[in-house]
C-alpha cells in the first residue's frame, strides 16, 4: 500500500512581521488643563480663514444691501440713541457731538456682544460640524472673533468719514496722538469677548438656560458701561465700581483719543489690559478642556 507522508521543509519562508503603523497626528482626549496645542491651531490657519469667509458671506447671502448693513444697523441706533438720550433725555455727552459719542460707544459695544454671544454658543452652532470631521475646536471663536472685527471696520470707516465731517464743520474734537494705539484697543475689545464667549461656552452648552440669560444680561450690561453717558457724570464714590467693568475704561480711552474728551486712568488702563489676557488665557483653556463633555451633549 502507498501512503503519502508529509515531510515538513528543510527551509520553511519566513513569517512576514507586519511593519509597526505610524501616524501624522495622534487624537486624544485633554487630560489637563493646560494641554492647548498651539501648533496645531496654527497649522489649522487656513480653516480659520475658510470659517470666517463662510460666516461672512453666510450672514448676507440673499440680502439686498449685504454688507451695508454693518453701517446701516449702527447709524440707525445711533440716531435713536441721540434723539431719545440725547433730544429728550438731554443726557450729558461731555460736549461732544451727539452722533460721535453714541456712535463710538455703539462700535465698540457691539464688537464686544456680538464676539461674547458667538463664542459663548460655539458647541450648541457647530454641533453638525463637530460630529463629522476633527479639527481643533478653538478654531471657530477665533474665525468669529475675526469675522466681528471685520464688521467693526466697517463701522470704524464710517465713525472716521464722521469725524471728518463734524471736524470741517468746526466741532470740537481734539485727536490726540494717543489714536495710534487704537488697534491696541480694538485688540483688547475683540480678546475680551472672545475669552469671556469661550469661557461660558462648555456652561452654555450643559444649560441652554444660560444662554438666554447671558443675552439679556449683555442688554443689561450696557447701561453699566458709559455708552449713552460719560464716565464723568458718574458720583465719585461709585465710580471706582463703574471702572471694574473694563469695557468702560476701554470706552472712555477711546472716546480719549479720538475727540479728547473721556475719564481713564492709567492704572484702570493697566487693569483692564491684565483682565483681558488673563481672560482670554483663561477662556481657552476652560474651552479646550470642556471641547469633550460638550460635545456627548449636544
Amino acid at each position: 500500500m502507498l501512503t503519502n507522508i508529509e515531510t515538513p521543509l528543510e527551509n520553511p519562508p519566513a513569517r512576514e512581521v507586519p511593519e509597526e503603523e505610524t501616524w501624522d497626528i495622534e487624537i486624544t482626549a485633554k487630560p489637563g488643563l493646560l494641554d492647548v496645542d498651539l501648533r496645531e491651531l496654527w497649522s489649522y490657519r487656513d480653516l480659520v480663514a475658510q470659517f470666517v469667509r463662510r460666516d461672512f458671506v453666510g450672514a448676507y447671502k440673499q440680502t439686498v444691501l449685504g454688507p451695508l448693513w454693518h453701517l446701516l444697523e449702527p447709524l440707525v441706533t445711533t440716531i435713536t440713541y441721540a434723539i431719545i438720550f440725547g433730544a429728550i433725555a438731554q443726557i450729558s455727552t461731555n460736549g461732544l457731538p451727539r452722533i460721535l459719542f453714541y456712535m463710538s460707544g455703539l462700535t465698540l459695544w457691539t464688537l464686544f456682544s456680538n464676539t461674547l454671544l458667538s463664542g459663548s454658543s460655539t458647541f450648541a452652532s457647530n454641533a453638525g460640524v463637530f460630529g463629522k470631521v476633527y479639527f481643533p475646536r478653538l478654531v471657530v471663536p477665533i474665525a468669529s472673533t475675526i469675522n466681528n472685527m471685520i464688521a467693526f471696520a466697517f463701522q470704524f470707516s464710517l465713525l472716521l468719514v464722521l469725524i471728518v465731517v463734524y471736524y470741517v464743520a468746526g466741532a470740537d474734537i481734539r485727536i490726540t496722538w494717543y489714536a495710534l494705539l487704537t488697534p491696541v484697543v480694538i485688540l483688547m475689545v475683540g480678546l475680551l469677548g472672545y475669552g469671556l464667549g469661550t469661557l461660558v461656552s462648555p456652561l452654555v452648552t450643559h444649560y441652554r438656560d444660560l444662554g438666554k440669560l447671558l443675552s439679556v444680561s449683555m442688554k443689561l450690561l450696557m447701561f453699566a458701561t458709559p455708552i449713552i453717558y460719560p464716565l464723568s457724570k458718574v458720583p465719585e464714590r461709585y465710580r471706582w465700581i463703574m471702572e471694574l467693568n473694563p469695557m468702560a475704561t476701554v470706552v472712555e480711552m477711546f472716546r480719549y483719543i479720538w475727540f479728547g474728551a473721556g475719564t481713564f486712568s492709567p492704572t484702570s488702563l493697566v487693569y483692564t489690559g491684565l483682565f483681558t489676557l488673563v481672560v482670554a488665557v483663561w477662556g481657552s483653556l476652560v474651552f479646550s478642556k470642556g471641547e469633550k463633555t460638550a460635545m456627548d451633549i449636544v
